[in-house]
């Protein structure tokens, strides 16, 4: 695997402090961010000048965030499978804080004027979701979404990634099995879809055959994807997002920071920042790129290097 090349975030500023580890930023149309606080159970609006308010109560722990062709915002909830605990001045997720943790989390719908929190799906046929975590919006309105899983003890989940209806009238598993998928996410026409593994540090690719299926090239690849990039080194995945040129822009733990990788796997950089727990990106149509440090309960911007991503629908 190439060797990333540093780029510096230009322009790094901090937007706001004091959430209660942040995931799922959405860059909304009005300037401000929502972003989930897994630790709180909740869905917050960030402003411009760094307040913030709630927008919805979700409970559980709500981890990605997406808004769909009815303006609602979906959210992979883990069901609250983090215990989380304070070290070195850092918020930490550990084990599922049993009996607290039900077994399973789900995909939800939120109305953004309201507040009000649905539970679309918590089981695909039969075996419940056991700790949803992010998910992406095809152009037909259909949700891709990982199933993170959990680790407990000496046992640890198979899991992999499913496609739904964002009406709560169909759910299928597109791809099994996976270790740990975690950040999602489609290339800019749309026939290719990304999954980076947390433990493993792999990114794999498919090509999109149809709205929820998938294939590839790769015999022994889950649903014939094809690992375009590992890292090495002691580096863990997280979500990710992809820009307008096709890099796929991978949050990266312990080292902290995205790692940004070519649509053909060939070229790679590392952006650094601030967190070990550096937990997912996503842009603004200005250029900028939002962050979530979820460690110190930060998010920050900076300017993105090439063309940003763009969402699917309209924020």
């Amino acid at each position: 695997m190439p060797e990333p090349r540093t780029v510096e975030p230009a322009n790094l500023r901090v937007v706001a402090t004091g959430l209660r580890f942040p995931e799922g930023p959405v860059a909304m149309a009005d300037g401000s961010v929502i972003v989930t606080e897994i630790a709180a159970g909740r869905l917050t609006r960030v402003r411009p000048d760094g307040t913030t308010e709630v927008v919805a109560e979700t409970g559980g722990g709500p981890n990605g965030a997406a808004i769909g062709p009815d303006g609602a915002m979906y959210v992979t909830n883990n069901g609250g499978c983090f215990d989380f605990h304070e070290r070195m001045g850092m918020l930490f997720p550990g084990s599922p804080p049993l009996p607290s943790w039900p077994g399973h989390g789900s995909l939800q719908r939120v109305d953004l004027v309201t507040g009000e929190t649905t539970a679309l799906y918590e089981a695909c046929d039969g075996n419940p979701l056991r700790a949803p975590n992010d998910l992406v919006f095809d152009r037909d309105g259909g949700i891709w979404f990982t199933d993170h899983g959990v680790r407990e003890g000496r046992r640890s989940d198979r899991t992999g990634i499913y496609y739904a209806a964002a009406d709560g009238s169909s759910i299928t598993e597109a791809i099994f099995p996976l270790d740990a998928p975690n950040g999602i996410g489609l290339s800019p026409a749309g026939d290719k879809l990304y999954s980076a593994e947390t433990h493993t540090g792999r990114l794999w690719a498919w090509d999109v055959t149809a709205p929820g299926t998938v294939g590839g090239d790769n015999p022994f690849g889950p649903g014939g994807g094809t690992p375009i990039y590992d890292p090495g080194g002691y580096m863990l995945y997280d979500s990710l997002a992809v820009d307008g040129e096709g890099w796929v822009c991978v949050a990266t733990l312990v080292h902290g920071g995205i790692t940004a990788v070519s649509p053909d796997g060939t070229e790679a950089e590392r952006i650094p920042l601030a967190d070990p727990l550096t937990t997912n990106i996503c842009f603004g149509a200005d250029g900028t790129a939002f962050a979530t440090l979820s460690g110190t309960g930060a998010l920050v911007a900076f300017d993105w290097h090439r063309t940003p991503g763009t969402l699917v629908f309209n924020a």
